[in-house]
């Protein structure tokens, strides 16, 4: 994963909750933002968390069961949903409420479910590229069908992209963390692949504000994703910037200067 070329300092706070330890990165100062990252999104400093640092105390998670979170002691885990509870009690342990949420990808199917939840500690969300409700008319691209680097890659817009993050060829580690957030997102989300089914109803009531962020050239979730959470949820809004699946990673400063817009006063 891309490191930043600034010295922001991330430190490891951990917190027990469901019979585990969850892992979460924190810098920053100001109001608490708590980002929930892909299926296959590591929380290391980079260039676009760096810049969030700036304006808020933000809590980027290792998800329980992925890489670098403890795999063996969340095999329990069946369901996104079950994933949710335990992400709610482990964000009431770390003592960070009120919060706004940062959800990248399937994170944002994971924001979702909290926020589903009647999450009261959610005062906004933002989901960029969501994962999590049924395309009617495309599918979300199967991780299952192509090799973790090739889905990866697919994150990007380009080659070059992806080449500039990851180095065109990725470290031995990094491939060995994708292999284990691949088993942990088909014991979560193989059937249906990528959506509940009743999220888009359970929605329906929630009046917390939501940005909802669509990267153009999204090469894993069709774009009547993000327009269908748009519909879903009453109070939100859909914008669309330039890159693909992973365009925190592409975009940076621009991504970073729209979600800034949104959540302070």
């Amino acid at each position: 994963m891309a490191t930043s070329a600034t010295a922001i300092r991330w430190e490891t706070k951990s917190v027990e909750t469901c019979g585990g330890t969850i892992r979460f990165e924190q810098a920053g100062s100001g109001p608490s933002l708590l980002v929930l990252p892909r299926d296959n999104g590591h929380p290391p400093a980079n260039d676009f968390l760096d810049g969030l640092t700036g304006n808020f105390t933000v809590s980027h998670a290792w998800l329980p069961g992925f890489h670098g979170g403890d795999p063996e002691a969340w095999e329990w885990l069946s369901s996104v949903r079950d994933l949710a509870i335990v992400m709610r009690r482990a964000l009431g342990e770390l003592g960070a409420a009120p919060t706004a949420v940062l959800g990248f990808g399937f994170g944002g199917w994971l924001a979702a479910e909290m926020l589903a939840m009647g999450h009261p500690q959610f005062s906004k969300v933002v989901l960029v590229n969501p994962m999590g409700i049924q395309p009617r008319n495309a599918y979300i691209l199967d991780q299952f069908l192509i090799g973790t680097e090739a889905y990866a890659r697919a994150g990007f817009a380009s080659d070059e992209g992806f080449d500039s993050v990851y180095g065109a060829e990725p470290e031995f580690e990094q491939l060995e963390g994708w292999e284990t957030d691949r088993e942990m997102t088909s014991r979560l989300a193989w059937k249906p692949y990528m959506y509940d089914p009743s999220l888009a109803g359970l929605l329906a009531g929630v009046p917390t504000p939501a940005l909802i962020v669509r990267g153009d050239s999204d090469n894993v979730v069709p774009a009547e994703c993000p327009e269908l959470y748009r519909t879903a949820l009453p109070n939100a809004r859909l914008e669309v910037v330039a890159g693909g699946h992973a365009v925190d990673l592409e975009q940076p400063e621009k991504l970073g200067t729209l979600i800034k817009q949104f959540l302070l006063p």
